[in-house]
């Protein structure tokens, strides 16, 4: 690659700069070492060593993907297909997973993590989180975030996703495997520690503890809160500084004051809802409140196996009133502040050169035409990682 390049001919620029908060019209940028070191008006591009026009294009920062579950093997097709004949989701589904991803080769589940990784990446997403939890037990959990890890930074020990079978009637005893060898086995190949509180899996102390634990161990806080019903996920994660509590569908006045009160992010990840015909959470009363919102796509095999952001802005526009700005914003800027990263989902000067060229003139027409792969280009760090095959 060149050692600096220049994006012209940009119709509309999406920095997140606060500085410049407006969208830049007819605008260019510079991508020098594999950062952004310029923004502004086409006409004022310095010169540098390779320039591409996009003849009009927007251009917005890479998506951030904060929650997703990409260690797996399998898939629950005939699960969908009961709930969508009527059959209520439950989080007991998971140990369907569970078993499939104990019997797959570290071979299988890399192959399936690449070519998910393919997707996100088509997707427009240029950094993912990754989560454990289908393992479930200590060799399984250690080999998927070791494998996890070589796909991306943003690695999460989730062994405490369900209570596996062989714990069924022990469930303290599994808090005390999660807390104990497992987290001492997964630690190393971890940047994160997550638990899901909720209805089917664990109680608000043991989720406490288990966040407790993993912080004595190096590790950062997020959780699954509130997706089932209502519940004191989204008050741990405010108690323990956790940088976001995710999915926030059930929410009381209290939940949403304390995180407005918070550094601790609101992620949504409405294709969970969409795949489980479940309430949408309302998006407009946490941004009214004052919440940091980020979406996400909740990527895995059970309740949203979907890797297009695209799709859950357009949902998070449709269905959980927020203007395309916000959802893009949420999708972008808010989902690096779920991970505590200020390199990515901006494009200010120092940012990482993550970005995507719109096959449209404007952001707006990710939720405006819903299904249409609108992601032309997409570029990591300033190298060309995605080009859509013309029709």
């Amino acid at each position: 690659m060149a050692e600096s390049l220049g994006i012209r001919g940009i119709g509309e620029l999406t920095t997140f700069d606060p500085a410049h908060p407006e969208l830049l019209t007819d605008a260019a940028l510079v991508i020098e070492d594999g950062c952004v070191v310029w923004t502004g008006p086409q006409g004022q591009l310095p010169v540098t060593d390779a320039v591409v026009d996009v003849h009009g294009a927007a251009v917005i920062p890479g998506f951030v993907d904060s929650h997703a579950h990409p260690m797996f093997a399998g898939d629950r097709a005939a699960e969908f297909a009961a709930r969508m004949a009527g059959q209520p989701y439950a989080a007991g589904g998971i140990r369907s997973t569970v078993a499939r991803t104990r019997a797959a080769s570290d071979d299988e589940l890399r192959s399936n993590l690449a070519r998910l990784t393919a997707e996100f990446l088509r997707s427009g997403i240029t950094t993912f989180e990754a989560k454990s939890g289908y393992g479930l037990t200590v060799p399984d959990e250690e080999r998927s975030l070791r494998i996890a890890s070589e796909q991306t930074t943003e690695t999460t020990f989730l062994g405490a996703h369900v209570v596996p079978q062989e714990f069924v009637d022990d469930p303290a005893g599994y808090v005390a495997l999660v807390t104990g060898p497992m987290l001492q086995a997964c630690a190393p190949h971890a940047r994160w520690i997550d638990v899901f509180c909720d209805r089917g899996a664990f109680d608000g102390d043991q989720a406490r503890a288990i966040l407790q634990a993993g912080r004595v161990a190096g590790l950062g806080l997020r959780i699954h809160a509130n997706q089932l019903q209502p519940g004191p996920g989204v008050q741990v994660a405010v108690e323990l500084d956790a940088a976001s509590a995710d999915h926030c569908t059930h929410l009381s006045d209290t939940d949403v004051d304390a995180l407005a009160g918070s550094s601790t992010v609101a992620t949504l990840v409405p294709g969970a809802e969409f795949s489980t015909r479940s309430p949408y959470p309302d998006a407009r009363r946490l941004i009214d409140a004052g919440v940091s919102v980020a979406l996400a796509t909740d990527c895995n095999p059970g309740s949203s196996y979907t890797t297009s952001m695209a799709f859950c802005i357009a949902i998070a526009v449709r269905e959980m009133h927020m203007t395309p700005s916000e959802a893009v914003q949420a999708a972008t800027l808010h989902g690096a502040r779920a991970l505590r990263r200020t390199d990515v989902g901006h494009l200010r000067a120092g940012a990482s050169g993550d970005f995507i060229v719109l096959d449209a003139p404007s952001a707006i027409h990710l939720a405006y035409r819903p299904g249409v792969d609108c992601i032309d280009r997409v570029y990591r760090q300033g190298h060309l990682v995605h080009e859509r095959s013309p029709l």
